[in-house]
């Protein structure tokens, strides 16, 4: 009321225009204090045990060699500042990248590198690095004796290799190696590499004209074009140029020396592979048209057959532009796609072409069929398979025997067949047909081994006839992670391995041609992973690594996933974490519920078990977990399914099905004792962010809610979202009813929004979060709008994270921990009474 005075007594009549000068000022002043105006306010930090636990080392990623004979430790940085990001970035169709590095921006580089020997663990550094490596596209030579990898300097992007007997890094070219495709260095045989270069004399960036030349004109001509929500496209002519200025590279071949031989011409160069005899170059060049409405993985594309000197051997496709494929979940373009080399095979690419027009809203007893080609090329193409659904993939093992994988979107339906690649005449066998919802009958995945042109391909027993299948082991009991052995004529299987509670330990790979060997991965509730060589004839371990507690901070936390049901009968599943020393006797604590929806065709394989309650879990920034050490409990990824079986779409009981959810989950949590029903937040990210906005429209279960990088109004998202196929048009109902900003005015508790204002995730747009807090604003709502900048859907700026912290640490403080029973519930529980 005293800020309102302030502003009414401003706009009295004044004497002087001295005094009219001073009440002006007065009253922006006034505006300035009012509750909603916006500000922009220094980086602030969370509680220090926050920061430890933000800034404690990351784990480092680990590769095997592939002669089974060294683990490579690649050490990980801690998060880079908000300096990183705000160096000059383009983004241009769909596509982000630096053009002072003429490379991607917002990469995770690697800081170094070490070995351990996988018979007896002893370690040793790699020498010769920079300092301040920033490591990225590392790659085993196909016998394992050097690894390839880039080094981000400060004027480019140079090529390095290390010796792996010696354990020395020594650098091969200078920064003039072009990744803005992301092309990375490729191994040709083990003693040179394919690279993308800067094109030499490429001269000076294209200026941007002063002065416009003239309007921006997009045209169509009738024919149906719906396209999803894209970002970051072209825009203009100015853009068109600065594209392909930055995208034209160079292909060359450099040897262990350093020597350098350019093969063929400058392109835009969008893939290359060279093939596993190392005689060929499968190239795909992105040509103009370009398009302002589909990013650059859609543009007009030539694939082609180079021989080593850069001359087109043949030509698999000269695709148009796709800016006109169907938008039915499942839809591709016309034309090959997924061109490959058949791993098993010295030069034999391989493809898939639609043969229903693309369109999977059109019915088709034949979806795709997959052709084979060997050099030289100048044959016809032979037929593979043909697929009653859309190809997935083919996983290669040897002349007679591949597995081709196919999918349909409609039935979550995943079929897996056998077949000759050497004798595609043959009638191809199914091998597995499953939904790939149903985690639970999940077989597993071929455990894969690298054969002498270093391609992946399937590790074979039994005359070839036999697979060695890793799988999650989905259960009733949560993940069991298993080593299987089955025959793909019998589908008699045999168990070699199962993870053992209270042990959550995944295979990795086989070390020995007899299959006794296994390299595995193994953490429990209170031990971070470590790798470890497990017999599998006497079952004895030996310990290759020993990573430290990461967060000791959260030491002896509690852990148990809990099982309830909701109002219809869907099993639901949530992992509970309590602080170290809490006790139910202590009495209920303020909760962060976080959680994520997802949509299912089948009740019961929405009823699944997912994750396991054995495993380690590494808190970071992005978990919800960090609120243990501020006294919360916290509920995480309690399971939310929207089901919608046979005929039926999920969407359309989108929110009731969530409330539901989210009732079951609450009711849990207060039955137990663990959490006071008025002190429970709810938040999420980007789909979670949208579920959070919905639940505090539509229930009145949460006190609080944190929602990050979501889309809030579905009528920006008009040609589908998520899981979503119709469009506004063929469901207005549907977006009008899921959209929370179309029911703003009913949100009664506190909102926090937290957006990067360079998001990029296709349909998050930062205007989303800015519009539905301006709709929350005007409706006198409780709620904060946090912009931070240069963010992407993902945050990645030490100051950035911290400070989103630091919002949300105070949001639960104010709304949450104080919270008070509102007057509208202590009515209902006196009425009760």
């Amino acid at each position: 009321m005293r800020v309102l005075a302030l502003a009414q007594s401003a706009l009295q009549p004044s004497a002087s225009a001295h005094d009219s000068r001073f009440r002006a000022l007065l009253f922006l002043a006034a505006l300035c204090c009012a509750p909603g105006v916006a500000g922009a306010i220094d980086y602030q930090l969370p509680p220090q045990v926050i920061r430890d636990i933000v800034d404690a080392p990351l784990t480092p990623h680990v590769r095997v060699s592939p002669t089974n004979e060294w683990l490579l430790l690649l050490e990980r940085p801690s998060l880079p500042g908000i300096a990183e990001l705000a160096e000059r970035e383009l983004r241009l169709g769909g596509m982000r990248f630096n053009p002072r590095l003429n490379g991607p921006s917002r990469t995770r580089p690697y800081s170094g590198l070490a070995f351990v020997r996988i018979s007896d663990g002893s370690t040793r550094s790699i020498t010769g690095l920079p300092e301040g490596a920033r490591l990225e596209n590392v790659s085993w030579s196909h016998d394992g004796s050097k690894i390839a990898l880039t080094h981000t300097a400060d004027d480019g992007i140079e090529l390095w290799v290390v010796d792996v007997a010696s354990a020395e890094a020594r650098r091969l070219t200078g920064p003039t190696l072009s990744l803005t495709s992301r092309i990375g260095p490729k191994w040709v045989g083990d003693d040179a590499l394919v690279c993308t270069l800067v094109p030499e004399n490429r001269g000076a960036e294209p200026e941007a004209p002063q002065v416009p030349t003239g309007p921006v004109t997009q045209e169509h001509t009738g024919k149906s074009a719906p396209a999803r929500t894209y970002q970051d496209l072209l825009e203009n002519t100015h853009d068109e140029a600065l594209f392909e200025h930055y995208m034209t590279a160079q292909l060359a071949r450099v040897s262990l020396d350093g020597a350098t031989t350019l093969i063929g011409k400058p392109a835009l160069l969008w893939d290359v592979d060279p093939s596993p005899d190392g005689r060929y170059l499968l190239v795909e060049a992105l040509q103009r048209p370009f398009s302002y409405l589909v990013p650059a993985w859609r543009f007009p594309r030539r694939i082609e057959v180079w021989d080593g000197n850069g001359a087109v051997r043949h030509q698999i496709a000269d695709l148009p532009l796709q800016e006109e494929v169907p938008i039915a979940f499942g839809s591709v373009p016309t034309g090959p796609r997924n061109v490959g080399w058949r791993a098993d095979a010295a030069a034999t690419v391989t493809w898939s072409e639609a043969l229903d027009g693309g369109d999977a809203g059109r019915d088709a007893e034949e979806r795709d069929r997959v052709f084979m080609l060997a050099a030289p090329f100048d044959s016809e193409p032979l037929p593979l398979i043909t697929l009653a659904l859309r190809f997935g993939q083919i996983t290669w093992g040897h002349e007679g025997l591949a597995l081709v994988h196919e999918w349909w979107w409609k039935t979550r339906m995943r079929r897996t067949w056998t077949v000759q690649p050497e004798e595609p005449q043959a009638t191809p066998v199914k091998l597995f047909e499953r939904s790939w919802q149903d985690r639970y009958s999940d077989p597993g995945n071929p455990d894969m081994v690298r054969n002498a042109m270093g391609r992946w391909v399937m590790r074979t027993a039994g005359a070839g006839r036999s697979l060695l299948l890793v799988g999650d082991g989905a259960s009733p009991e949560g993940d069991r992670p298993f080593l299987d052995r089955m025959h793909v004529d019998t589908h008699e299987s045999q168990r070699l391995f199962r993870s053992e509670p209270p042990w959550y330990e995944k295979p990795i790979h086989l070390l020995d041609e007899e299959g006794t060997l296994l390299l595995t991965r193994r953490e429990s509730v209170q031990e971070p992973p470590n790798y470890f060589v497990r017999n599998l004839e006497d079952g004895s371990l030996q310990q290759l690594t020993s990573f430290p507690h990461p967060t000791p901070q959260l030491a002896g936390i509690q852990k148990e996933m809990v099982r309830y049901a909701r109002a219809d009968g869907v099993e639901l599943t949530a992992t509970l974490y309590l602080p170290a020393e809490y006790r139910t006797s202590d009495g209920p604590l303020p909760m962060v519920m976080w959680a994520y929806p997802r949509e299912y065709k089948s009740a019961s394989d929405a009823g699944q078990v997912r994750k396991s309650p054995h495993a380690f879990d590494r808190v970071g920034w992005w978990s919800p977990l960090l609120w243990l050490t501020q006294g919360f409990a916290i509920l995480n990824d309690p399971t939310l399914p929207i089901v919608g079986e046979g005929e039926e779409e999920p969407n359309d009981t989108f929110r009731e099905q969530l409330v539901s959810s989210a009732a079951a989950a609450v009711d849990e949590v207060v039955r137990r004792g663990v959490a006071d029903p008025h002190r429970i937040a709810i938040g999420g990210h980007s789909y979670g962010a949208f579920m959070t906005a919905n639940l505090l429209a539509h229930s009145d279960l949460f006190a609080a809610g944190i929602a990050r990088s979501g889309a809030y109004n579905r009528t920006l998202t008009p040609f589908g979202f998520q899981a979503e196929e119709r469009t506004l048009w063929q469901a207005p109902e549907v977006y009008f009813r899921m959209s929370p900003f179309m029911h703003a005015e009913k949100v009664d508790e506190p909102i926090l929004l937290i957006h990067g204002d360079s998001d990029n995730n296709s349909g998050t747009y930062p205007m989303q979060s800015e519009r539905y807090y301006n709709a929350l604003k005007g409706l006198g709502a409780t709620t904060r709008l946090v912009m931070l900048p240069h963010e992407s859907h993902g945050y990645r700026a030490r100051e950035s994270i911290l400070h989103m912290l630091w919002e949300t640490n105070r949001w639960l403080e104010k709304y949450v921990t104080k919270a008070t029973p509102r007057a509208a519930e202590v009515e209902e529980a006196a009425a009760r009474n």
